[in-house]
């Protein structure tokens, strides 16, 4: 909620992004709160005196335009577990105050459907051509030669005409995973992560974000998937691994904004947000526009519900400020009919296939997920892989939107007539044939 203190001004959050080193196993979550406030910064104050005012912890001090006058860079972000009373608010006076939920907002979708011939197979001998060198020749007679079990779901977007089409497959690209983590040992992330510097698990407050967890159980497992993805896209890109969601799948607006603007700041063109929430976060949607104005990309999958509404950030995608480089994904199956778990509503903009899908999961093996997260990272690959030829982002998704195969004429999606995207289905060949276009 907001308190109208004074005029409300426009606030960005700019948030804390690097803590101590430490190595963890089996970590605890960082310090977490129930709530975060974002206050304007007025003359005299200190950051000890704005958190016994608001008898909170002071996360982030952004004191930069204070001096200017300039309300949007002269905030401080404080967390607490307590509700924000007549008291702190009366301390308060004169500024502009807003607060919103923190603690376990957004949560990753999708579930783990099958795996390799009824239980989870390992990776035979560690390392395939795919993963280490990223060439074509990773396609042979039209199948996909290291998971075969997705070569319909790449036919379906036309992905081996568009790797020939865009022959840099997503090199100089890096793409930011902010996820569960993943299995940093993976063989199929070899060579294929950004800098370790890059990395961060906001989620534990430490530089190594690993998947921990228990495949089947809760979110371990997704990011690994989310990020394999992508890689089969765009299998030149890199991926930046940033923790946000615990095991369980779940993870504070804190985690996500602070994701968000590290990403950008670390050399992230795309960023792929598997996850959302019921409702909208001012926090993160500041922070999406704060890098969308730097021409950063934001990919945010639809939610699994099956409901005529979309989660957030997606339901954003389209906000001022930000809508020229910010997609919402949504799921079908592969005869190109919504998935019966896939959200829609006239505010999403593109489908892509997201059932069975598989990938890298944990533990050096492979599983396949479902969900609008798995649809997310195609997407995402796709933007990699037309950025790795040069392109600008300027009108790219707009190009991407616009290219997508028409799916309103088939019978099933009769029901969801203009709520499945502005024409529907991913289709990666029209779209890089257009993806530099005005």
């Amino acid at each position: 909620m907001i308190y109208k203190i004074a005029a409300l001004g426009l606030l960005t959050c700019g948030l804390l992004a690097a803590c101590s080193r430490t190595v963890p196993t089996a970590s605890a979550p960082q310090e977490r709160f129930d709530r975060v406030v974002t206050v304007s910064i007025q003359a005299g104050d200190t950051p000890q005196s704005l958190a016994q005012a608001v008898g909170g912890q002071v996360l982030r001090w952004n004191a930069d335009g204070c001096a200017a006058g300039d309300k949007t860079t002269c905030t401080a972000l404080i967390g607490l577990n307590a509700p924000l009373g007549g008291q702190s608010l009366r301390a308060l006076g004169g500024r502009t105050v807003y607060s919103e939920p923190n603690r376990d907002v957004f949560s990753g979708g999708g579930s783990v459907t099958s795996t390799m011939n009824g239980k989870t197979s390992m990776w035979s001998g560690g390392k395939t051509s795919m993963w280490s060198g990223g060439k074509t020749s990773m396609w042979s007679g039209g199948q996909f030669s290291q998971i075969p079990e997705n070569t319909a779901l790449w036919q379906k977007i036309r992905l081996e005409e568009a790797q020939a089409l865009a022959p840099g497959l997503g090199r100089g690209v890096t793409v930011a995973v902010i996820d569960t983590g993943l299995d940093l040992q993976h063989p199929a992330f070899a060579g294929s992560l950004s800098d370790p510097s890059t990395w961060y698990d906001f989620y534990a407050a430490d530089t190594n974000p690993q998947e921990e967890g228990t495949l089947g159980t809760g979110g371990y497992g997704h990011g690994t998937n989310v990020a394999g993805i992508v890689l089969q896209v765009a299998p030149g890109a890199k991926i930046m691994p940033l923790r946000v969601l615990g095991p369980d799948g779940s993870g504070d607006v804190v985690m996500v904004a602070q994701a968000i603007l590290w990403a950008a700041d670390h050399g992230a063109s795309v960023i792929n947000l598997s996850l959302g929430s019921e409702e909208s976060s001012r926090i993160v949607q500041d922070a999406i526009e704060t890098v969308t104005a730097k021409k950063v990309m934001v990919v945010s999958s639809a939610g699994n519900s099956n409901l005529n509404k979309i989660t957030y950030p997606a339901a954003d995608a389209r906000a001022e400020g930000s809508g020229a480089y910010n997609l919402s994904v949504g799921s079908v199956d592969l005869n190109d009919v919504k998935s019966s778990f896939s959200n829609y509503s006239s505010e999403l903009e593109v489908m892509a296939p997201g059932e069975q899908v598989y990938a890298p999961a944990p533990d050096g093996r492979m599983a396949a997920w479902s969900g609008t997260s798995m649809a997310a990272p195609m997407v995402s690959g796709s933007l990699a892989l037309a950025l790795g030829q040069q392109l600008s982002p300027q009108n790219m998704t707009r190009q991407l939107t616009r290219r997508a195969a028409d799916i309103y004429k088939v019978s099933g999606n009769k029901p969801y007539k203009d709520k499945l995207g502005e024409k529907g289905r991913l289709d990666l060949v029209e779209f890089l044939d257009h993806a530099g276009d005005n």
